[in-house]
């Protein structure tokens, strides 16, 4: 860890710099960089992510003794740089407390705002600007954050009342106004009074007077912010190491609430939602920075073109707009101006797109934030394709700029068009995140996995939604702008969102929405489009997305990198199909026993279970045997000129049976036999332990009748398309092979059946036999068991599973506990484990080329689509990896970033 604890920036020079984002977090290092780049940038300092860390063991006196001394360092130069002084009666500097952690992670952590108010300063800052109402506005909106924030009287729970609210609701219904932009000084100074009191009856304590304590009640708030649930939740889905801790900024205030000359917003260098070279944003006149992204008041766009747009999708009139909703470009045109300039030159600096905060005081722009922004998938395509049409970066830039997993927002179903004739149109709000969703309705975020497919509708979402958001299929709030919480949040979620839609009337309490002259009940079917805005009654269908364009020349691009083969999974037609269109170079698993689950299919293979000797067997598999050469060459087609790996069947055969009563007479009377010929059988086949009990290899080395019908089945559907002209390349696996033995059993029988197969035929074809790695031993017998086969394929599910001793079915009733309390980083079953089963998978590679210099190599389980464990695979050594047809491009560009990093 660093020995220095604090960083200071301001007047143009700065202590840190954007590369050092891990200490100084990414508000932190952008704020120093903003200053040496000769950004306007209110003064302050950076207490270091280290520190966050040294405070969560030690705790708040121990910390404030660490940092009193170089706190009271860097508070002079902010004192000198903006000729104000920290805790004076007559000059008084207030400043931000803010968090920052490396990545963005909006609305997660606290912030308090206008820190150092007391009776006296506000008197002075009032005195000062000229304009009391602005000094005792910001003194009320003080002791609310703080209270809520640091004093803890924000409400644990949507069914607790916020006595802050409620108090500003009741001096609103007294005055008779709406908004608090209506009351007038008396008005904020009651609240002042009213929210004090507030405070002594809920804490026992006064609200603090003295602006150094308030400062350090502060600072540890928002180190302790890092671990509140909504943060913890955020790093779980966002896979965000706890240790990496917050940064907290302190910053000089500078104010956007000091009349109609001030304002505050935020701005994007280019559209979030679409990826458009367009400068955009929202701000709003008179007020601070939260008042944006809470959602509390519609914002006004900051440019006239955007206003126009918004204008006509809020169906509002342009008498109207022009007069109560000007954009910033018309209502302060020399601040747009600057501001315009100062957005270009961040986003040429950074070369990326940049979100901006800013803060115009009484004219004069101040920036207070720049980040590298948050984006759809859509446009984090587009806007690095066309940076690098534009020369702003480079090919290799444009692959690792890409989010993985970011990509499975564009892989999946829109609207139907056809469909959206019929759309009834209930109204329309901001489109606020892309896509389609359709849902039935809940109106409470900790309800949002009420029914299987949902739409959260909120008058506003909070940080406390978080969870609720990411189970919802789609997200609609009643206010609220396109850099509103829900509007930001879903974007980074890639959820389709629609915000600000005034024309719903949404009633949490009753569970009602009122929209196009209808009300809608909790559970009733609604649609969003979070590309238009649009709200329609009822349930939508919805077909796939084009996938073409950026998105095909950025897949180009992966392509041209990657060193590494992706295939999927499949053992249909259709989802084979799926995975070539999607770029598959072959299937890496087909499981066959995905095949027998119906129809006639079914009924032979229960007739081949319920036979009590090798002949009838034989019978029920001979009719079996064509069903499975057509299902096999119906794969293979899809993969013309690409290896298909065929793993033989796996499963023990009681999956095959019914357990239940009714279901055991329903086969009895297909096959012809009495109930309790069923039960006997059913009988015979359980075990105390199936996973670990007579199925794969196992089951082939018992009854080699299976493996001889599915090899003949293979092997013949390969040469009636090498017939056609089709090139095909089988690759037969053995599953859940322990030992060299078991291997060596069923590679005969395969290797024999294929040559009575290519001596009937009068011709052959290339094959390979080989095995799934997914037991310990074989790992480490690797050596022995490449001596026979030609391929290995880790099957992570079961090989993590017998790693750790977990059953990945059972294991959800504590692994959330286990990642809550820190016990393991990831879900294992998702995320590959690199240090146990990572180590196995190394050793089994190691060992199997040593005998076996050509052994090919790959990842079947459901690893094989995930980020991480892909750069496992690709630094491992692997030939290829296999992953479900959706995942195929997040593999593609997972492996090709592997191979560039």
């Amino acid at each position: 860890m660093s020995n220095k604890r604090v960083y200071t920036f301001g007047n143009g020079k700065a202590e840190g710099r954007s590369d050092m984002k891990n200490l100084l977090g990414g508000k932190g290092a952008n704020l120093a960089e903003m200053n040496l780049i000769g950004v306007p940038v209110p003064a302050g300092f950076t207490i270091t992510t280290d520190t966050c860390t040294e405070y969560n063991e030690m705790g708040r006196e121990k910390m404030v003794g660490l940092l009193r001394s170089e706190v009271k360092e860097a508070m002079k130069k902010v004192e000198a740089t903006m000729n104000m002084e920290f805790g004076s009666k007559d000059n008084p500097l207030l400043v931000s407390v803010r968090s920052g952690a490396r990545v963005s992670m909006p609305g997660m952590m606290d912030t308090v705002l206008n820190l150092g108010m007391n009776d006296e300063s506000v008197l002075a800052i009032a005195k000062k600007a000229g304009n009391d109402r602005f000094a005792w506005d910001s003194y009320r909106r003080f002791v609310q954050m703080y209270g809520d924030v640091v004093l803890g009287m924000k409400p644990e729970s949507k069914e607790d009342i916020d006595p802050f609210e409620q108090i500003m609701d009741e001096v609103k219904e007294a005055k008779g106004v709406e908004n608090d932009t209506d009351l007038d000084v008396d008005d904020l100074k009651d609240l002042v009074v009213k929210f004090k009191a507030a405070v002594k009856k809920v804490t026992g304590h006064d609200f603090p007077v003295d602006p150094w304590e308030q400062l350090w009640g502060a600072v540890a708030a928002v180190f302790d912010s890092w671990m509140n649930p909504r943060a913890i939740y955020y790093r779980q889905i966002n896979q965000i190491p706890a240790e990496w801790g917050t940064a907290v900024n302190v910053q000089a205030m500078v104010f956007g609430n000091m009349g109609d000359n001030s304002g505050t917003g935020v701005a994007f260098t280019r559209d979030a939602a679409t990826g458009e070279n367009i400068f955009n944003g929202e701000y709003l006149i008179n007020a601070q920075g939260e008042d944006v992204v809470a959602g509390v008041r519609t914002p006004q766009q900051i440019t006239k073109e955007g206003s126009l747009r918004w204008a006509k999708l809020a169906k509002v009139s342009e008498e109207d707009r022009a007069t109560k909703f000007p954009s910033l470009e018309e209502a302060m045109p020399l601040a747009y101006a600057e501001l315009f300039d100062v957005q270009e030159k961040l986003e040429n600096y950074f070369k990326d797109m940049q979100d901006l905060e800013f803060t115009i005081q009484d004219g004069k722009l101040w920036m207070l934030q720049t980040r590298n922004g948050k984006r759809t998938a859509a446009a984090m395509v587009k806007i690095a394709m066309d940076m690098l049409r534009e020369g702003m970066i480079d090919e290799k830039t444009a692959v690792l700029r890409q989010e993985p997993n970011k990509l499975d927002e564009l892989l999946h179903p829109v609207f139907d068009m056809d469909a959206m004739v019929k759309a009834n149109v209930l109204a329309t709000g901001l489109p606020a995140s892309p896509g389609a969703a359709t849902g039935q309705l809940v109106f409470h975020a900790d309800e949002a996995g009420k029914f299987p497919v949902t739409i959260l509708a909120r008058i506003e979402t909070s940080p406390e939604d978080l969870e609720g958001m990411d189970i919802a299929r789609g997200i609609l709030t009643a206010r609220g702008g396109m850099t509103s919480h829900a509007a930001v949040v879903a974007r980074g979620m890639g959820k389709c969102c629609v915000s600000g839609a005034g024309e719903c009337k949404i009633d949490a309490k009753a569970r009602t929405l009122a929209a196009g002259g209808m009300t809608f009940k909790e559970g009733d079917w609604i649609s969003l489009n979070g590309s238009t805005g649009d709200i329609y009654e009822g349930k939508i269908a919805t077909k796939d997305p084009e996938l073409s364009g950026d998105f095909g020349e950025i897949m180009e691009l992966a392509d041209k990198f990657r060193k590494i083969d992706v295939r999927t999974n499949a053992e249909t037609e259709r989802d084979a199909k799926v995975a070539r269109e999607f770029g598959a170079q072959g299937i890496g698993l087909c499981r066959t026993e995905h095949m027998f689950f119906e129809g006639e299919r079914l009924v032979r293979m229960r007739e081949m279970i319920l036979s009590d000797d090798e002949a009838g067997r034989r019978i029920a598999l001979d009719k079996l045997l064509p069903i499975q050469r057509q299902d096999f060459k119906d794969v293979l087609n899809t993969m013309i000129g690409f290896p298909v790996t065929i793993r033989l069947l796996d499963p023990p055969l009681h999956e095959f049976v019914p357990h239940e009563k009714e279901n055991q007479e329903s086969m009895a009377k297909e096959m012809g036999v009495s109930v309790d010929v069923i039960k006997k059988k059913v009988e015979d086949l359980h075990e105390f332990n199936p996973m670990l009990g007579h199925r794969g290899c196992r089951l082939g080395n018992t009854y080699p009748e299976i493996t001889e019908m599915q090899a003949r089945a293979i092997l013949e559907a390969a040469l009636e398309l090498k017939a056609e002209g089709k090139p095909t390349f089988p690759e037969i696996m053995i599953p859940l092979v322990g030992t060299v033995k078991e291997l060596k059993m069923q590679e005969k029988i395969v290797r024999d059946i294929a040559d009575q197969v290519f001596k009937e035929k009068g011709d052959k074809v290339d094959y390979m036999v080989g095995t799934m790695i997914e037991i310990p031993r074989a790992a480490l017998t690797a050596d022995e068991i490449a001596e026979v086969a030609q391929f290995f394929s880790f099957g992570t599910n079961d090989l993590t599973q017998m790693t750790f001793g977990y059953s990945r079915d059972d294991a959800g009733k504590f692994l959330p506990v286990y990642l809550k309390q820190g016990i393991l980083k990831n879900d294992p079953f998702q995320v590959l484990d690199q240090e146990g089963v990572g180590q196995l998978v190394h050793t089994g590679i190691e060992r199997g080329r040593k005998t076996n210099p050509i052994l090919k190599v790959g990842i079947c389980g459901e690893h094989g689509g995930e980020p991480s464990s892909v750069e496992f695979c690709v630094k491992a050594g692997m030939n290829y990896v296999s992953c479900s047809p959706f995942r195929v491009p997040i593999a593609r560009l997972a492996a090709a970033q592997a191979s560039l990093r």
